[in-house]
């Protein structure tokens, strides 16, 4: 530490990179900074970190090497460049672009077009990453059957027309090749068909459309009708290839988006390309997480990472929040209109590919899924452990009658609907949800302490500050306050209170925790409104219809069930009670309750 402390006392404050090494010498993190020595030293300040692996990461720390730069962008792009060069084991690492495939075009006379994985600075020209090779090789397809393009397998840097060498291909002998190789393609007007070729890889398909039918006019005035038809193939072949883009909107030219979506261990961005209002490019980047990277920093990586293969300069910036770098980009966090849609397309893409992967999770390995779940809640609500076991209250009457409570059990975040419990309150007259939410608690964990059996985790609370108090009244009057983690949930703006917090905590709605303690509050209520109603019923029979000879409960309880109330039986005539439950005990009821009805 000693050593350390010295390194960290001649660090400078200036932007730049820094490496972690480890007592081999080996570069085991590479992070950036705006002021190198307040980053660095941030590491050792630290008493206590998140994340396990940070704390594994700072014993292993025995040399500390910096680089300065001159601006926090240049700190950016050396980080990017050095992680990808070092491979670090606690950086996160994004997916290498070689495994997604690109189009060439190659620096070589007659140039042809294809697509590698491997970028080489040779000259050539290459668009993309692509998220597919099957849609590479329709682009690619198209690309050569619209304009004519050579794809035959001749290097002809050292060409001269007419070499017997390279003889054509089998293509030419079908038509697919016109005979560059032979001389009988002019260079002029092959790089002409190339530089359309390039417009359409640009997308710029509309402006190319625009001057093809410029010539075919021409051509057409001329009457070279059979040069003219051709070039209204091609135009009809492009814009049926434009049909098949997602176009966005017209007022939007070229632009780069990138939304961002997270869980507890990994980060997924989804990143568009869109030239001239149309999504010519889609591609989603998987990021796991290593050590307490947040959004901001993830995000900050991928777009960094873009900028440094993208073969042409990107104009403008879409991005969901804004970034702690300043990008020589014209940078837009849209909350309106037509690049706002586009910045939620996006998100959308994100969002849709993490649940998919959480549903192919659930079903390769239902016990990890469960986890990471549980992991989850334990983070967005600050527990101090996984809420294996939680349990939620809920209270229900009517106009202040029949007051009942619900308690519903979840383990591992799933419903445990057995342990399911209802309760009648007993100590409360009217409608009084805090001391009926006060009762209930206390009549439920007393009987857990008295069984010796295991408490929940974490109690969850239907209602706001009001039941949350109540509960901490009966959970510390039981001398179990503080040991069971407790939380209450509003309806209205689905706002999280805790003891002693002033201000609530909003979660995002569409965060899996929110959505299983949604799905907990909904079952105690559903559960506790059923009960309700049973007793109703129950209440409705023994005060008017148990006193009926020759009709059993049984009877009445559907009759109620389908009729909903006795004032609803009693307006039914003898058939229709007939029909529903025979004509002896129609006969009875009627007798009894609907005749005796109407003589009143």
């Amino acid at each position: 530490m000693e050593l350390i402390n010295d390194i960290i006392k001649s660090i400078s404050s200036s932007p730049g990179v820094y490496q972690f090494k480890d007592d081999n010498g080996h570069i085991i993190y590479i992070g950036k900074a705006k002021d190198l020595r307040k980053r660095v030293s941030s590491y050792f300040n630290k008493k206590k970190f998140e994340n396990n692996k940070t704390k594994v990461l700072v014993k292993k720390i025995a040399d500390i090497k910096t680089i300065k730069v001159e601006s926090e962008m240049d700190a950016l792009l050396l980080e990017n460049v050095l992680i990808k060069k070092h491979q670090p084991k606690y950086n996160v690492q994004l997916k290498d672009d070689k495994t997604y495939p690109w189009i060439c075009v190659k620096n070589e006379p007659f140039p042809r077009i294809n697509y590698t994985r491997k970028v080489i600075k040779d000259g050539s020209k290459y668009f993309g990453p692509y998220h597919s090779v099957t849609l590479v090789k329709y682009i690619i397809n198209f690309l050569n059957n619209t304009f004519h393009l050579r794809n035959c397998s001749h290097e002809l840097k050292k060409w001269i027309p007419g070499d017997k060498k390279y003889k054509s291909e089998v293509e030419y002998y079908i038509g697919n090749c016109k005979g560059c190789c032979q001389g009988e393609v002019q260079e002029e007007d092959y790089n002409q068909r190339i530089s359309s070729a390039i417009h359409v890889l640009k997308g710029n398909i509309s402006n190319l459309v625009k001057e093809l039918k410029k010539e075919m006019k021409v051509l057409s005035v001329k009457f070279k009708y059979e040069e003219a038809q051709l070039i209204k193939n091609t135009i009809k072949e492009l814009e049926n290839y434009q049909a098949k883009s997602a176009v966005v909107s017209s007022t939007i030219t070229n632009v780069d988006v990138f939304s961002i979506e997270e869980d507890q261990s990994h980060a997924f961005v989804n990143y568009l390309k869109v030239v001239n209002g149309a999504i010519c490019q889609s591609r989603m980047i998987e990021i796991k997480k290593k050590l307490e990277e947040d959004k901001n920093g993830l995000l900050e990586m991928v777009v960094v990472d873009v900028l440094q293969a993208a073969p042409e300069e990107i104009k403008e910036l879409i991005l969901p929040f804004k970034l702690e770098s300043k990008f020589k980009h014209k940078v837009s966090i849209p909350q309106k209109g037509d690049r706002k849609k586009l910045l939620d397309l996006s998100q959308r893409n994100a969002y849709l590919y993490m649940k998919e992967k959480h549903k192919n999770e659930s079903v390769k390995n239902p016990e990890k899924h469960t986890e990471r779940i549980l992991k989850t809640i334990k983070e967005d609500l600050k527990l101090n452990e996984i809420p294996e076991r939680m349990e939620c209250f809920d209270n229900s009457n009517f106009q202040g009658n029949e007051p009942v409570a619900a308690c519903v059990v979840f383990n591992n975040a799933k419903p445990a609907k057995k342990e399911y419990r209802h309760y009648n309150i007993k100590t409360v007259v009217g409608p009084d949800d805090f001391a009926s939410m006060e009762e209930v608690v206390y009549r439920r964990y007393k009987r857990l302490i008295d069984e010796e059996k295991p408490l929940p985790q974490l109690i969850v609370l239907d209602g706001g500050k009001g039941q949350l108090s109540s509960a901490i009244k009966s959970l510390e009057s039981l001398g179990i306050k503080g040991k069971v983690a407790v939380i209450a949930i509003a309806k209205k703006l689905e706002e999280i209170f805790y003891p002693g917090d002033k201000y609530p905590l909003y979660l995002d709605k569409k965060s899996e925790t929110l959505r299983v303690i949604q799905h907990m509050r909904n079952e105690a209520h559903r559960f506790g409104i059923k009960h309700h109603r049973s007793k109703r019923i129950k209440s409705t029979l023994q005060s008017e219809l148990t006193s009926i000879k020759g009709v059993g409960p049984k009877t009445m309880i559907h009759l109620i069930k389908k009729y909903k109330s006795i004032k609803s039986i009693k307006t039914l005539t003898l058939e229709e009670l007939a029909n529903e439950i025979g004509s002896s005990k129609a006969k009875i009821i009627f007798e009894n309750i609907i005749k005796k009805e109407g003589n009143k």
